[in-house]
């Protein structure tokens, strides 16, 4: 019925077709990546722009994501010196008119780091905040107790 040239441009054109469709699919899976919220770098302290890149990040993550960051425990023993949240590591006040007073604490804990940057990577997965912060506290309470009172 077919001739072999026939049956091989058939085939052919349909491993075309498949791999077209496969780049589709992965191009797609690329650009539905979850954009994060980052504070401009520029906004920061002196002390945060010269720190380095990963505490940086977790720095312009976490003080503009309250909604987030507020519902996120810390578990380097901070609850000590009255932070409730993972939030409060980074951000001490945020006065009347939104200008923000900015905690030195994290610029030298790499556990608020640790913890501000896997729940980034898990927001990035298409995870919940729900479910970094079952990470965190599966992950961390080894450290000490929650500063979620």
């Amino acid at each position: 019925m077919f001739s072999k040239t026939r049956k091989l441009l058939f085939l052919s054109l349909i491993v075309v077709l498949l791999t077209t469709a496969i780049s589709a699919c992965s191009t797609q899976n690329k650009s539905s990546e979850v954009h994060l919220y980052m504070m401009p770098l520029d906004q920061m302290p002196a002390e945060v722009q010269s720190a380095p890149v990963t505490v940086q990040e977790a720095y312009q993550f976490a003080s503009i994501n309250p909604d987030i960051m507020k519902d996120i425990p810390c578990y380097c023993g901070c609850g000590d010196i009255g932070h409730t949240s993972n939030y409060d590591c980074y951000v001490s006040d945020i006065d009347d008119k939104g200008n923000i007073k900015f905690d030195n604490h994290a610029l030298g804990c790499s556990i608020c780091v640790d913890i501000t940057r896997d729940v980034m990577r898990m927001l990035q997965e298409g995870k919940t905040p729900a479910e970094a912060r079952a990470y965190v506290d599966a992950t961390y309470s080894k450290y000490g107790p929650s500063n979620i009172p």
